[in-house]
């Protein structure tokens, strides 16, 4: 049987291009765009020196590409004193816009480079907003086994947050906790710009041991490792109903970094997946992450503390609860104040059997 194939990943890609494994074509699109900027970026500067990008780095733009031919044209030449030549077309999902071609029309015509491309020259198409359309051509690329074509989708929230938090930290040379994760996560939610800029800053910082700590976290970029979803979770598992009041008391406070909505969406994720613990039938830990959807063993030993404290029922009645409350916070039945349906709903979770 043949082996699996991995998947290609942000950080996967960018540990091949820094160790200069080039391809000679690389589809870069998606609709999160800082992937897409901070590899193409990572390209150029592991492809050439300083002094090689003056003769040896094109970059073009959709909108002022009147022709691809002529794009394609300079990717047939060959370096000047350099193992390699840089031809990047930005913002792609432009081209063919002037003059009414269409940029799928016009990038399909890079099939043809495709068919035999340069190994001296790295062609990279970075495509923003959405996928590409080209298929003609990425099926070319596909087929000659020429190129990488990535997606850079966008993080949805939770713990895609948190493990593109970890990924990054590691990428640094650190390791990051759950909660110190999670406080990342709840407060700068899937900007990963900014999520990525506080790691590289908190990544400076950090002591010998290389870890980013809660109170590292708290202490220079202000978030609270005292009044966070985390401390909000633990309250909850361990039915600590002072301190989960104080918890919502903070964010009712600051608002704009605790919004309802997410609080709501990943108490909804947590609970859903205790319930998936109560009721799995393969006990055994592989059986349980399976259920679960979790891969971390921190995760499932969270999961089983509240199990022992909510009920099946409890936890079918809680999930109730919270589709109610993240209706009526945003307005659909109700027009309380958010914060005083989180207050609410805190309660029933506490009382909830």
């Amino acid at each position: 049987m043949a082996a699996k194939k991995e998947s290609i990943t942000y950080f996967s890609l960018m540990k091949d291009i820094k160790a200069r494994k080039f391809k000679p074509i690389y589809i870069l699109h998606g609709e999160e765009p800082y992937y897409i900027d901070k590899l193409q970026e990572a390209i150029i500067d592991s492809a050439l020196t300083e002094d090689e990008k003056a003769f040896n780095l094109t970059i073009a733009y959709g909108v002022d590409v009147a022709d691809a031919k002529q794009l394609i044209a300079t990717c047939k030449q060959y370096p000047a004193m350099s193992r390699y030549q840089v031809v990047v077309l930005r913002e792609a999902q432009n081209l063919g816009k002037n003059n009414n071609k269409g940029n799928a029309n016009e990038l399909n015509v890079f099939k043809f480079y495709a068919q035999n491309p340069l190994d001296s020259t790295i062609l990279v198409i970075c495509f923003k907003g959405g996928t590409i359309k080209a298929k003609e051509f990425t099926d070319e690329v596909k087929k000659n086994q020429c190129g990488v074509i990535y997606e850079s989708a966008r993080l949805r929230d939770g713990r895609p947050v948190q493990a593109a938090a970890e990924n990054y930290a590691k990428s640094l040379g650190c390791s990051i906790d759950d909660k110190s994760s999670s406080m990342l996560a709840t407060n700068i939610g899937n900007d990963v710009s900014r999520l990525f800029g506080e790691i590289d800053k908190l990544a400076m910082l950090v002591g010998p041991d290389k870890v980013i700590t809660p109170e590292l976290i708290e202490k220079n970029i202000g978030i609270s490792k005292d009044y966070n979803y985390w401390e909000l979770e633990d309250s909850l598992i361990n039915r600590n109903a002072p301190k989960a009041l104080r918890i919502v008391d903070y964010y009712e406070r600051n608002p704009k970094n605790n919004p309802v909505v997410v609080t709501v969406g990943m108490l909804f994720s947590f609970f859903t997946a205790v319930l998936l613990f109560r009721t799995a039938k393969d006990r055994s830990p592989a059986g349980l992450m399976a259920a679960t959807g979790s891969k971390s063993s921190f995760r499932i030993g969270k999961f089983e503390a509240a199990a022992r404290q909510y009920s099946t029922q409890a936890c079918v009645n809680i999930v109730s609860y919270l589709r109610q409350c993240d209706c009526r916070s945003k307005g659909i039945g109700s027009r309380q104040d958010s914060y005083k349906l989180l207050k609410e709903l805190i309660y029933k979770i506490l009382t909830a059997r």
